[in-house]
């Protein structure tokens, strides 16, 4: 369906001339560039003949109507911020997805069973603010006051402060009440290379990893002369950061080969502030965790792995202090397989065999799933990672996944 392609190519080349850098994209939470990428989707559902409208936190809906006014609705979204020098396909693809099918049904002139809504939600990207799935949250009548305080990482501003700069309203937000249950969809580029290995174009996510974080975690040691200070009784952090990244990455090996599952990443690191030289034995260092499991007894057992190697170095090399500062979290959640059933039957219909896996990072479907709706995310083929400006996707590819959606609704699946 021609349609399908063309949608997504305008609406791809139109959302990524916003916040364009010399490598990759850069559109903050709560950020002229998120609220300049929403109007871009608010005038694509003009065209389609559909109003748009926002809710108290900015989150963009417009609805196409349904034969049955009383059947459960179909929202399909996703997000358009960015983690600073991102990709071009990170929640865009899904958002390009969604204007797709909507454009698709409206040029096929049929009425679908049930209102089909398109939802951008804001504030997807956790880098920006400490706390998970602001948009969606609130969306569905979760967002709390202690989300209003938290501040955003590069202005040092809390989250009502830009949110009342985008001429919105964060405490009409936190009290919105929540809505019925409908049913969400959101397609996203896979962030691993499983399906470019395998050389498929989609596949079907059967849940979505948890997260256990540190964000400011820093390592004190004493600083020194690195030509004066002996072997014996540095107590450097630079040594102590490496002495942490051996030991957390023993204890994911010892949790893989038990059959769990598990990833341990250590994000930023810094040790080039103002103090650091040449000539010094580094005397702090500070780093960010990031520790993901599909299982929150993992994610707890890994969090007392890591109480054990900080105890472990502080005892062995006195000077060594490790602070890991606050701690925040998400929960894992499974996705129920109705939906997904529904979208395999289409495929198989139009000659794919999706595969179905574990959604490694965190998305908006996570957050329906957890209010109780009924959930679904397809993966788009994607290579060379992701959260980076290298991020790879054949659009063909997300068109095939649009049809496949197209053939659910109107032939009944979904």
């Amino acid at each position: 369906m021609s349609v399908i392609a063309t949608t997504i190519d305008r609406v791809l080349e139109r959302v990524n001339a916003i916040g364009t850098l010399k490598a990759g994209f850069s559109r903050p939470s709560y950020s002229p560039e998120e609220g300049a990428a929403h109007e871009v989707i608010a005038d694509e559902a003009r065209h389609l003949g559909l109003t748009p409208c926002r809710d108290a936190a900015g989150n963009l809906a417009a609805t196409l109507r349904g034969a049955d006014p009383e059947r459960t609705p179909l929202v399909i979204g996703s997000h358009l911020d960015t983690v600073h020098a991102g990709g071009a396909y990170d929640g865009t693809a899904g958002v390009a997805a969604g204007v797709a099918l909507l454009a698709a049904l409206r040029e096929g002139g049929g009425i679908p069973p049930a209102d089909i809504m398109l939802m951008v939600t804001r504030a997807e990207e956790s880098v920006w603010f400490p706390v998970s799935y602001i948009g969606s949250r609130a969306a569905l009548g979760r967002l709390t006051r202690a989300d209003l305080d938290v501040v955003r990482a590069d202005t040092g501003r809390p989250l009502a402060d830009h949110m009342r700069d985008a001429g919105l309203d964060p405490e009409a937000a936190v009290q919105a009440p929540a809505p019925r249950p409908a049913r969400f969809l959101e397609m996203h580029i896979e962030q691993g290379p499983v399906l470019h290995s395998a050389d498929e174009p989609f596949a079907l996510v059967t849940g979505v990893r948890g997260g256990l974080r540190y964000r400011t975690a820093r390592i004190d040691g004493v600083w020194a002369h690195s030509g004066g200070a002996p072997r014996e009784g540095r107590a450097d952090a630079v040594v102590a950061f490496a002495e942490l990244v051996r030991g957390m990455n023993a204890a994911w090996d010892a949790v893989l080969a038990q059959g769990h599952d598990l990833a341990v990443t250590f994000g930023r690191v810094d040790a080039a502030g103002p103090l650091h030289a040449m000539a010094k034995v580094a005397g702090t260092l500070g780093f960010c965790l990031d520790m993901r499991s599909d299982d929150p007894a993992v994610l707890e057992r890994a969090d007392a792995m890591l109480a054990e190697v900080v105890a472990r170095i502080e005892c062995e090399t006195p000077g060594i202090k490790v602070d890991l500062g606050s701690r925040s979290r998400s929960t894992p959640v499974p996705l129920p397989a109705g939906m997904a059933d529904g979208l395999d039957r289409a495929a198989r219909r139009l000659g794919h065999a999706p595969r179905r896996m574990l959604s490694g990072g965190g998305h908006d479907a996570a957050a329906f799933a957890a209010a109780g709706w009924d959930s679904a995310m397809m993966f788009i083929r994607n290579w060379n990672g992701s959260h980076c400006p290298e991020e790879g996707m054949d659009q063909a590819d997300l068109a095939r996944a649009v049809e496949v959606v197209h053939a659910a609704v109107t032939e009944g699946d979904l």
